[in-house]
């Protein structure tokens, strides 16, 4: 199994940590070349904060959002409790992001075995979500890494899934309902929020034949998973509640990117 990559060893706060231009250009550099190798990278949250050049007060806004999703109604019928809305993009070769109208969502066939032709609806992002610089910097950040894969495309269609998946005693939470799976596009990433009385969780990515390619729990708000879905699969494994007696959940953004066309 290949190793996450893993810039700093040190752990650091949210609160604690300050902008640093230098060691976050050098560290998206490294992400970069370890998801063109490997096909998948963990970037740890202190090389994701300093790339965004995000602190605690702006990283505080920007997790708030999480708590205006709605009810996943699909993944309801199914008996999974989980909140979400949806956002659809075009991020230009001169970095501008440009919002599309969303409509339904449809996954290719081989993707999604849950919804196989499900054409679903989903409420849209707000607006200040759509203006949060965190959420800007961050659409910029993938970009890059995407281009770094497909070097000959200057425009990428951006999906963007705020999830936040619940669970409560005897009732496990379950990223993903559908298991192991691909998402039908190039850049695949899941940008953890945080979690909240939650233990499992974790993400698991495997290169086409199955072999295991890494496996870790992102546990610290900023982690950042990458991979390359044209070349990997990916799971998450289910939450349950530390205190069976309160509720747990776990928040993420998934942002996906293809090339426009």
């Amino acid at each position: 199994m290949r190793a996450p990559l893993r810039a700093s060893a040190r752990r650091r706060s949210i609160g604690g940590m300050r902008s640093d231009a230098g060691a976050g250009a050098a560290a998206a550099v490294a992400a970069g070349r370890v998801l063109g190798s490997a096909g998948v990278c963990l970037m740890p949250s202190v090389d994701v904060l300093a790339c965004l050049g995000v602190g605690g007060a702006e990283w505080e806004r920007f997790a708030a959002h999480w708590d205006d999703l709605v009810v996943d109604r699909y993944a309801a019928a199914r008996g999974t409790r989980r909140l979400r809305r949806y956002g659809k993009f075009v991020l230009t070769g001169a970095g501008e992001l440009r919002p599309r109208s969303h409509g339904t969502f449809v996954q290719p066939d081989d993707t999604n075995r849950l919804y196989v032709g499900v054409e679903r609806r989903f409420e849209p992002l707000t607006d200040a979500f759509v203006a949060d610089p965190v959420f800007g910097k961050l659409v910029g950040l993938l970009g890059v890494l995407a281009r770094g894969l497909e070097e000959e495309r200057d425009e990428w269609v951006v999906l963007v899934h705020p999830f936040r998946v619940i669970a409560v005693a005897g009732q496990d939470g379950q990223p993903t309902p559908e298991g192991r799976h691909r998402d039908g596009v190039t850049l695949v990433t899941s940008l953890l929020v945080g979690r909240e009385n939650a233990v499992g969780g974790r993400s698991a990515v495997y290169d086409d034949g199955g072999a295991p390619l890494l496996a870790a729990t992102l546990d610290e708000p900023g982690a950042l998973l990458l991979g390359d879905d044209r070349r990997t699969e990916h799971e998450v494994s289910p939450i349950r509640p530390l205190d069976p007696a309160a509720q747990a959940h776990r928040d993420v953004l998934v942002t996906t990117l293809l090339p426009v066309g």
